[in-house]
């Protein structure tokens, strides 16, 4: 176990190590230099010289990328001279709301896609299974901005149910708001239910067929017996390994969701940053998604040696 969590740590810190130097090259490659992209078009020359000066952009690039790699290890990720406040000061305050966000669909698509899945799996080629199958084919090729403004016309405009903007102000204004969540969750939880449905239910119809469950049966144990007690633990191992590599996807989605709802989140911060060319701000947000990815798959990777311990040795 030891060996197996040593290997993927370092092969996590390789990945994080590669995209700081990816993002250093890109930020060198923006038109006109770092100066010109973050004072603007209208920047003087001798403006340029003062800021490249300033901010040790006149040295060599192996020296600018090892000071860049220090204020990244000090958590320096620029400033935005647009908001005129620090990169990590800005996430501070927004990544908290996006983790709420991120957290909340995650644990309503778990907590539906599992029984879902199995529901489907034990009742194959039946008509629940069928409309679930094909509720799963919607929501999965349906964009997330287009789920989001349904979910906006049908529950907020014509019910009146639900706010269309999600709740504004602090992390514990956000909480104390709960209404205003349940449609920006909604719109990121249906997405990931869609896809996380469809891999547990070809898992449980993998673990079926196994000689384990024949042997089980065998013994005389029940079918709840062997449906929870021995195919779902094995069954969730697909599901694991998903709740890794999908954090790219989820992420991304979380943005379009933040955009739509007007959610107080870092997906929003990078929308409007993208919209005023503050690249400070998306070079922060760009290096914290990649390290939570990274992250995400080693915590994955970890859970997948708890659950089958025969990846342990490999």
């Amino acid at each position: 176990m030891t060996g197996f969590l040593i290997r993927r740590t370092g092969q996590s810190i390789v990945v994080v190590f590669g995209v700081t130097l990816l993002t250093f090259v890109l930020t060198r490659m923006l038109p006109g230099g770092v100066a010109r992209a973050i004072l603007g078009p209208k920047a003087t020359q001798p403006q340029i010289h003062v800021f490249n000066h300033a901010n040790g952009l006149d040295q060599p690039a192996p020296i600018q990328y090892l000071t860049y790699m220090n204020q990244l290890l000090h958590l320096n990720l620029g400033f935005s001279y647009r908001l005129n406040q620090s990169v990590f000061d800005l996430l501070r305050d927004y990544l908290p709301k996006t983790l709420l966000l991120l957290g909340l669909a995650y644990l309503v698509a778990l907590a539906v896609a599992i029984p879902m899945g199995i529901l489907q799996a034990v009742r194959r080629n039946r008509a629940s299974d069928y409309l679930l199958t094909s509720v799963s084919f919607v929501l999965y090729s349906m964009p997330v901005f287009w789920l989001g403004l349904i979910l906006i016309i049908v529950f907020a405009d014509q019910l009146s149910l639900l706010p269309a903007q999600a709740p504004q102000g602090y992390l514990s204004d956000v909480l104390g708001q709960a209404p205003g969540l349940i449609l920006p969750v909604a719109t990121l939880a249906l997405v990931t239910i869609a896809l996380f449905s469809r891999y547990m239910r070809s898992s449980v119809l993998d673990n079926l067929v196994q000689d384990y469950v024949r042997t089980a049966r065998a013994k005389g144990a029940s079918e709840r017996r062997v449906l929870y007690g021995h195919v779902l633990r094995n069954a969730l191992i697909p599901i694991i390994t998903l709740l890794g590599i999908s954090l790219p996807i989820i992420i991304s989605g979380a943005l379009i969701v933040e955009a739509i709802f007007n959610y107080p989140g870092m997906g929003l911060l990078f929308w409007n940053s993208a919209q005023t060319r503050d690249y400070p701000v998306l070079l922060g947000v760009t290096i914290v998604v990649a390290v939570a990815t990274v992250v995400g798959n080693l915590l994955a990777d970890l859970f997948y040696a708890v659950v089958d311990p025969r990846v342990r040795i490999h």
